[in-house]
């Protein structure tokens, strides 16, 4: 298969709308990072996800849709969804509801699960998308599975080229991590910290969240222990390279090869994040020693991020 690359306008939008219309998958700009999209209803092409990945079938699908009308022929609705969805959609948020018993989701896309993952995005290429398709779009990170998630469309050829029918090139994503996950199947739970500060959602709740343990069985994306991986071996919260390490600063780190910010920004370094670690997988890095990251605000997805590539791997 030739994968191609298509331009972010009104061509090209209506192609990647005609390759999701015809069970093809598509790799698309979000503001968190690329997805890899098809018809979350179409089973051949939410299979075709899985195949092109290489994804466990164990691990559910973010489903993504316009808004929150969309996500309630989908998923049962409540107040905290209300909430959430109004303080933060579109964004960076993805929300876990009761799956719909006539949701019309192809069983791959849940896992099996009685629960889906539903997030209306941000991105204007994303959402002229799911407009021009008129398709609930199952798109999890465009990259092979475990590997480092996908923020540029170069990131996304170099894994998926020839597995896949197109890249819709919107350029360096923005928020450069993953959405934030809460379920709101029972207690409002923090599934996956992303995005969007975890301190904002519990503004917006006015409570706390609960959290998921690490040993309890995977209910959403980005929770397997060996995930969002480079090649090299990584060491955390390194305060300097040891011999033969490459050092990946943050905020003004001396002797680091890539700062992900020099001035200690959050914003700036969770974009930063996966496109210095594709940099130091591109450039023959085989130790990364990783400098301390605050774990607060954004901080906490790109520890959550970093402590899962620095993961033993299951192969």
């Amino acid at each position: 298969m030739q994968t191609r690359t298509l331009a972010p306008d009104e061509r090209g939008i209506a192609a990647a709308a005609q390759l999701i219309a015809d069970g093809q998958l598509v790799a698309i700009p979000t503001e968190t990072v690329y997805g890899l999209a098809g018809d979350a209803r179409n089973g051949a092409a939410v299979a075709r996800i899985f195949e092109a990945k290489g994804r466990p079938s164990f691990n559910p699908l973010i489903v993504h849709v316009a808004d929150a009308q969309a996500a309630q022929t989908y998923g049962d609705w409540c107040d905290m969804a209300d909430r959430l969805a109004q303080a933060f959609w579109p964004g960076p948020l993805t929300l876990v509801l009761p799956l719909r018993a006539d949701a019309g989701l192809s069983p791959l896309v849940t896992a099996g699960q009685n629960s889906v993952a539903l997030r209306a995005p941000a991105h204007p290429i994303a959402r002229a998308l799911l407009k021009a398709s008129g398709a609930p779009l199952a798109a999890p990170s465009a990259n092979l599975s475990g590997g480092i998630s996908p923020t540029r469309p170069q990131h996304v050829a170099q894994g998926l080229s020839g597995r896949i029918a197109a890249i819709l090139d919107g350029g360096p994503c923005e928020v450069g991590v993953e959405s934030t996950i809460i379920a709101l199947t029972g207690e409002p739970t923090l599934l996956r910290p992303g995005g969007l500060p975890i301190e904002a959602i519990e503004d917006a709740l006015g409570a706390r969240l609960a959290l998921r343990s690490e040993d309890s069985a995977i209910t959403a994306p980005g929770q397997m222990a060996s995930h969002y991986a480079p090649n090299a071996t990584m060491r955390l919260n390194a305060k300097h390279a040891r011999e033969g390490e490459t050092l990946l600063g943050f905020g003004g780190t001396p002797g680091a090869a890539l700062d992900l910010s020099v001035s200690g920004d959050l914003i700036e370094a969770a974009a930063a994040l996966f496109d210095h670690l594709h940099a130091l997988d591109a450039g023959g890095a085989s130790a990364i020693a990783v400098a301390p990251i605050p774990d607060h605000g954004l901080g906490r997805a790109i520890n959550d991020r970093l402590r899962r590539a620095a993961a033993p791997k299951d192969h």
